[in-house]
């Protein structure tokens, strides 16, 4: 736990998303006893599992993000790992997290993938955002999922990566305490020596969370959250086949 609270701080909680003003395409649905978002088509055989930063399944900028990687053919769940108990701004995240590692949302989402196995689905990705992050590389050490997605992660280790034996995509922020570059270049050495199929990016200018959190007014990071997001979904089709 001491590892979590070193790692949190300010970044995690810039710019919390304003609740969702609808413009979204999917569903809520339970999933595995959990409230969850999903868009796409459910009779598709490939699924993808977003999970969120600390802001939580509603947010709504990961919704509609939810949207765009449905939109290429995947069956996408966004499940509330929190339990209807999100971090809100004045909350201290220290103190949230006490109740939220990540670790313990790890068997939340084992009984979601379960889930979509018995529904039929034969291949599933995750990607993490932030918190989600960690969630998405324990998956991944373990072989839960068949690909995977780290975006601006917080608390994954290069121990963490060394761990990871699937194809794993990686996409950093520029300016990130949580993942400075230095790291995700470590990060991408150590797959690249493992043997493991990859893809890093580092973006400029952006800061740690930005892809699910990026100001509409922003129109420089837009364009980068943009495309970031498309990145994911290029890189999801090369892992899907």
């Amino acid at each position: 736990m001491k590892l979590f609270l070193s790692m949190s701080g300010p970044e995690c909680c810039q710019n919390p998303p304003a609740p969702s003003s609808g413009g979204e395409s999917g569903d809520l649905l339970q999933i595995a006893s959990l409230n969850s978002y999903v868009s796409g088509n459910p009779d598709s055989k490939v699924a993808v599992i977003l999970i969120s930063d600390v802001y939580g399944y509603g947010a709504p900028k990961l919704r509609q993000l939810a949207d765009k990687v449905a939109a290429a053919g995947y069956y996408v769940l966004v499940p509330d790992f929190f339990y209807g108990d999100p971090l809100t701004p004045g909350t201290n995240i220290e103190d949230w997290l006490k109740n939220h590692a990540p670790e313990q949302a790890v068997d939340f989402a084992k009984r979601v993938i379960q889930a979509l196995k018995e529904k039929g689905v034969t291949k599933i990705g995750a990607a993490g955002f932030c918190w989600g992050a960690k969630v998405v590389v324990e998956l991944a050490k373990d072989a839960e999922i068949q690909f995977a997605a780290l975006l601006h992660p917080s608390f994954v280790t290069l121990d963490d990566i060394k761990g990871v034996k699937i194809p794993i995509g990686i996409l950093g922020a520029e300016i990130d305490k949580r993942s400075p570059p230095e790291l995700v270049k470590e990060f991408e050495a150590a797959l690249v020596a493992n043997e493991v199929n990859n893809f890093v990016k580092i973006y400029p200018g952006v800061a740690h969370g930005w892809t699910v959190r990026y100001k509409d007014e922003d129109a420089a990071e837009v364009k980068c959250a943009e495309e970031a997001h498309q990145d994911l979904v290029d890189w999801f089709g090369k892992c899907r086949h």
